[in-house]
């Protein structure tokens, strides 16, 4: 058996290409979701129950659902429901920061739960609004908190990238696709891709765990 990687390195403008639609679908959906999943947190605990309710609902429906399923509802079906037509792109935005809010606000539901009480009724003492008690004493500490778990969701986001290819984005996994149809090829055009998305994670992972070490050494001091 022999291997034809020669071949396909001569497609290197398509993987690259689907690389940096992959880096930017997946820092884009990270942004978004960070926006979505703050005031979703928040209104899991607060302690109006119609509130509350929505917010475990919409988690639970997003943990339910495959993120295919998500992805197929957005593009195929809001045109049907709503009248309203998405780009293949503007799509896979969509679903996958919804699905990555519902699971980094329960994240920092915990991480906002562990800050000591005692420091809002201390900041409440002192006369500070419950924005700022939030913006500039819980936020901070909860985020830490929970770090490693935007970390891991950070790197599932990305790996999530890889079905958007379904509905047409020509991100990595299309990109490869795309060689494997034109080389005649299968095994090596995924390999490339399967060693690419390894890098990408690996990346991810060790950047992660450096800040995770600065955080530590910038809280003992």
């Amino acid at each position: 058996m022999t291997f034809q990687f020669n071949t396909v390195f001569e497609y290197w403008p398509m993987y690259l290409e689907g690389l940096r639609t992959t880096i930017y679908v997946t820092l884009g959906s990270l942004i978004f979701s960070l926006i979505l999943s703050i005031p979703l947190a928040m209104i899991k605990i607060t302690k109006n129950k119609i509130l509350n309710f929505i917010g475990f609902l919409y988690t639970d429906i997003f943990r339910a659902l495959p993120s295919l399923v998500q992805i197929y509802l957005v593009y195929f079906a809001a045109p049907q429901l709503f009248g309203i037509t998405f780009t293949a792109m503007t799509s896979a935005f969509i679903t996958l920061s919804m699905n990555a809010a519902a699971y980094i606000s329960e994240a920092l539901r915990g991480g906002i739960l562990s800050v000591d009480i005692g420091q809002r009724e201390a900041a409440k003492a002192l006369g500070i609004s419950q924005v700022d008690t939030l913006k500039d004493i819980v936020l901070p500490q909860a985020l830490k908190a929970v770090f490693p778990s935007m970390i891991n969701e950070t790197i599932g986001l990305l790996k999530g990238t890889s079905l958007v290819s379904i509905i047409g984005v020509v991100d990595l996994m299309r990109a490869s696709r795309q060689v494997m149809a034109d080389s005649y090829l299968s095994f090596e055009p995924l390999m490339v891709a399967a060693v690419i998305y390894y890098i990408l994670v690996k990346s991810m992972s060790m950047i992660g765990n450096r800040l995770e070490k600065r955080i530590r050494v910038s809280e003992i001091r």
